[in-house]
């Protein structure tokens, strides 16, 4: 089972953050290897809301199928894999600080199949993959006009 937790002080309010990583179509903008995501229910926004993501990782397309399991407006949204290679539980939490928004999130999964025997070397791949990739979503939200 890989676990990666990453927090990152973003400075944008939190309401924004929130609206902009609860937006899983926009995942492809500051996601590594993400290559497109879409939503596959209709309606608001929340729990039960579904959407599918087209991964590359380690040179193999990867679909996901995701599932929102929890939702909190402008705090949590959590969500999980309901079919793909790698099964995978994913929390995003914002709250406000005085330098505008903490952004933590927690992704677990556990690799199936030949991915199983790699397990030590992906855990390390996918932190450092998931350090950047937040590092990216800080530096692309605080480039953005107030």
């Amino acid at each position: 089972m890989t676990r990666v937790e990453v927090t990152v002080t973003i400075e944008r309010p939190p309401e924004e953050v929130f609206a902009f990583i609860a937006d899983f179509e926009k995942n492809s903008l500051w996601q590594a290897g993400v290559q497109k995501a879409w939503f596959t229910s209709n309606g608001p926004f929340g729990v039960g809301s579904t959407y599918t993501q087209l991964s590359r990782f380690l040179g193999r397309d990867i679909e996901f199928h995701f599932e929102v399991v929890r939702f909190e407006p402008n705090k949590v949204v959590e969500f999980k894999t309901t079919s793909g290679t790698f099964p995978v539980h994913i929390v995003r939490a914002v709250e406000a600080v005085p330098e505008g928004s903490r952004v933590q999130a927690v992704i677990e999964g556990e690799a199936s199949g030949l991915f199983k025997l790699a397990a030590p070397l992906l855990d390390r791949i996918t932190q450092r993959q998931i350090e950047a990739d937040y590092a990216r979503l800080k530096t692309l939200l605080e480039s953005q006009p107030a």
